[in-house]
């Protein structure tokens, strides 16, 4: 079985309203990782990325610079538990 990681990002900047999630769902599914990405009330992207770690990887360095309109300032990580999901999802806001 091919090995699987899960970390947890939580993007601040200009990340809201500049169709950060929606990149992400793309970006995330194009590159076959799992997990979810939803807005946060404070004004960050907050989202969970599951899958191979050169994956997972890969996929935080891409939003470092995020969409086009994006302008990110920092990005916190922390592993995270993963929770087997199947696909990646644009999951509602949340505090």
């Amino acid at each position: 079985m091919t090995e699987r990681i899960a970390v947890r990002v939580v993007i601040s900047g200009r990340v809201q309203g500049v169709w950060y999630r929606g990149w992400t769902v793309e970006r995330a599914r194009a590159a076959g990782l799992c997990g979810w990405v939803r807005n946060r009330k404070d004004g960050t992207v907050e989202a969970v990325f599951a899958g191979p770690p050169k994956a997972v990887e890969a996929m935080i360095a891409e939003c470092r610079d995020g969409p086009p309109l994006a302008k990110v300032d920092a990005i916190a990580r922390e592993d995270a538990q993963d929770e087997g999901w199947t696909g990646f999802s644009q999951m509602p806001t949340t505090a």
